[in-house]
């Protein structure tokens, strides 16, 4: 691991959405962030994709984005994660190599299969086939950024001397970001020589999940450098560990349930992942973050406290896990915006600084 590098993670949670009069007023408050992280030292800036859900209202990731890269200058942004399964590859292969070109090569591809099955059921797309046109889907992507002409025949798209353009300005082409949260995930990863994001699990199972990736890379031996890690937590700096555990609480509590129950109402209602250890281990988590401050903070979910005690805790975790890309989430459950706003400056102003000084 080199020196840790920083950055945003930005949901836009449904709540946020519904709160507020117009959407625009959102996108442009979003926006405006994103250009004081650049300014305060953050290096990196995600949002995440969900359709038809409570968890994130950014259902066009690639226009966003195109409006976030010419407000910035030199913040690397990206989508964690782009739903596979949802789009057309070779349309999304040009939007994402359209939008590399008007940042000046700043985009990093996130990927993922996707993991509520509501989201699927609404429009008709099987859930069960998700893994399987996922990993079609990022083949013929790579496939579009580095060959003239596209052929393929797969089981569910089929192109005939396709001809994508534009290339991605960056060569050979953008970073591929994995979210992998199951052992087949972690393995496909490791095999396609692709970076691995994390965003859930208790700190001791991303520990453990890491150097399994780790492990198989080296297997598969890659050339070249082995890829990046990354990792996102929740983070509340305030300042003192009173005031930031008076301010974080409840809003951590709340945060697994704000939006839900309207989704639970719909007569499709919430339906989430298959039953497999993975996902009744991630149940375990989102029941525990639902009902224990404690957990949250004893797990690592969320670094809580004055700029010192958040330091001390990103230090001792990042040596614990071993990341080199930490995503700070500043916005979460019902939290007051002038809250987040300042955890986000302490953060950038006193956090950074003294892991990087």
């Amino acid at each position: 691991m080199g020196q840790l590098e920083f950055g945003i993670w930005d949901s836009f949670p449904a709540h946020e959405m519904a709160n507020a009069p117009l959407a625009s007023d959102i996108y442009k408050q979003h926006l405006k962030e994103a250009q004081m992280a650049e300014d305060l030292g953050y290096q990196f800036y995600f949002t995440i994709e969900h359709q038809n859900s409570h968890v994130g209202q950014i259902t066009a990731p690639t226009v966003y984005l195109s409006a976030l890269a010419q407000h910035t200058s030199v913040l690397r942004f990206g989508v964690m994660i782009h739903q596979l399964p949802f789009y057309h590859p070779l349309r999304l292969a040009e939007e994402a190599a359209m939008l590399d070109h008007l940042s000046d090569g700043r985009l990093e591809f996130g990927t993922g299969i996707g993991v509520s099955e509501h989201e699927f059921i609404r429009w008709n797309i099987p859930f069960s086939q998700r893994r399987e046109m996922s990993e079609e889907a990022l083949e013929i992507i790579v496939k579009a950024w580095t060959e003239e002409e596209v052929t393929y025949d797969g089981k569910y798209w089929q192109f005939d001397e396709a001809l994508p353009m534009p290339k991605p300005y960056q060569k050979p082409h953008p970073p591929i970001w994995v979210a992998a949260h199951s052992p087949t995930s972690i393995e496909y990863a490791a095999k396609n020589n692709y970076h691995i994001s994390q965003n859930i699990d208790v700190d001791p199972v991303i520990a453990e999940k890491f150097d399994m990736y780790r492990k198989l890379w080296r297997e598969y031996e890659h050339p070249g450098p082995m890829p990046r890690t990354f990792l996102v937590r929740a983070v509340h700096v305030a300042e003192t560990d009173e005031i930031a555990r008076e301010e974080a609480e409840q809003p951590l509590l709340n945060s697994r349930k704000m939006g839900r129950e309207g989704i639970a109402k719909t007569r499709i209602g919430f339906k989430g992942n298959d039953d497999n250890p993975t996902t009744r281990e991630l149940g375990r988590v989102f029941q525990g973050m639902s009902t224990s401050y404690d957990f949250w903070i004893d797990n690592g979910l969320a670094l809580v406290g004055s700029p010192e005690t958040v330091a001390q805790r990103l230090q001792e975790q990042q040596q614990f896990i071993g990341y080199d890309i930490f995503c700070a989430n500043h916005r979460f459950g019902p939290m007051p915006l002038e809250q987040s706003l300042k955890s986000f400056k302490l953060f950038g102003e006193k956090v950074i600084p003294a892991l990087n000084g």
